[in-house]
């Protein structure tokens, strides 16, 4: 698989767009978890929505022409999500631990 300059770029922004749903769902805030952060919580979001969407075989079609597709889009916004949640569980548990509140 030999991925182009221009796909990386839609990767880019799709994760862009996808990083900044979530943050605004989940923080209830414009600017989410701000620009990189936003771009980074959508580029990890893409790659889980894009595996689920592999497992799950969720149909998308070829894109004959670079364009951004509303189903990645939803795809990446909602490995997004699932990515938030992790992490959001991943600080809870550190927390709990970091506190004694865990038996080890």
């Amino acid at each position: 698989m030999n991925i182009s300059v221009s796909q990386v770029v839609v990767w880019i922004l799709v994760g862009t767009l996808a990083g900044s749903l979530a943050g605004i769902v989940v923080k209830r805030q414009r600017s989410g978890f701000g620009h990189l952060g936003n771009l980074a919580v959508g580029l990890v979001g893409a790659a889980i929505g894009l595996f689920a969407g592999q497992v799950l075989k969720i149909e998308i079609e070829q894109l004959v022409a670079i364009a951004i597709n509303l189903n990645e889009v939803l795809l990446a916004f909602v490995g997004s999500l699932v990515f938030l949640a992790v992490l959001a569980i991943a600080r809870r548990v550190w927390s709990k631990k970091k506190r004694g509140e865990l038996e080890s």
